[in-house]
């Protein structure tokens, strides 16, 4: 189902999916180069949804603002729009009795954890993958949500960021290194081992 939230004269597009079943909602939160038409994580979405969890996959950025490379990596500003889409989702009639998890992959892994570490227990469950948590270094102490960090084996850059935030987290946490794996988990079974730990993860603590 196409949505649309109205932040600060902004409005931002997403897509929810809701099944029968309903365990929960897993928020995407893109990384800002990409939004809610990328196909990069539709493995994990079906999965989520297979498993009776919800999903709303967004775009941080309008199309006009995603052109300018300075947004991309705006993190207050992503986190801002995450804050807020989230409070959308609590106040929504249909979905303020869900529990509500995070999804983040490269600059949006640092908006999210952010967010988490604004929401505190609100948000169950929260799941970066390749991402940037070094972005979000001054909040991670504060994050209450069971916390999992994904990075390819081969993303040598991104292992050092994560092993970092990963000191710093003070939550239920973990660290995933899937050997072999690149920036965008593009090799044979990658993607699949992502999917599998994500949906562990969610289906643990959401």
């Amino acid at each position: 189902m196409e949505i649309e939230i109205s932040i600060q004269n902004t409005d931002l597009e997403g897509v929810l999916e809701m099944p029968r079943q309903n365990i929960g909602l897993v928020i995407f939160v893109h990384d800002s180069g990409s939004g809610r038409k990328s196909e990069k994580n539709s493995l994990v979405t079906k999965e989520l949804q297979r498993l009776g969890m919800g999903t709303l996959h967004f775009d941080l950025l309008t199309e006009k603002e995603s052109g300018r490379k300075e947004n991309r990596f705006n993190i207050e500003m992503l986190t801002e729009r995450l804050i807020a889409v989230t409070k959308w989702c609590l106040e929504n009639e249909n979905l303020k009795e869900c529990s509500l998890g995070y999804f983040g992959a490269s600059t949006g892994s640092a908006a999210a954890l952010s967010a988490a570490a604004f929401w505190g227990t609100k948000i169950k469950a929260v799941v970066t993958h390749g991402g940037r948590p070094d972005l979000a270094m001054d909040v991670l102490d504060l994050i209450e949500s069971p916390t999992l960090l994904i990075v390819g084996g081969e993303d040598k850059g991104m292992i050092s960021y994560n092993r970092l935030a990963y000191q710093k987290l003070g939550c239920i946490k973990k660290l995933e290194i899937v050997a072999g794996a690149t920036h965008l988990f593009e090799e044979d079974g990658a993607m699949e081992k992502l999917s599998d730990l994500t949906t562990l993860w969610f289906t643990k603590y959401l």
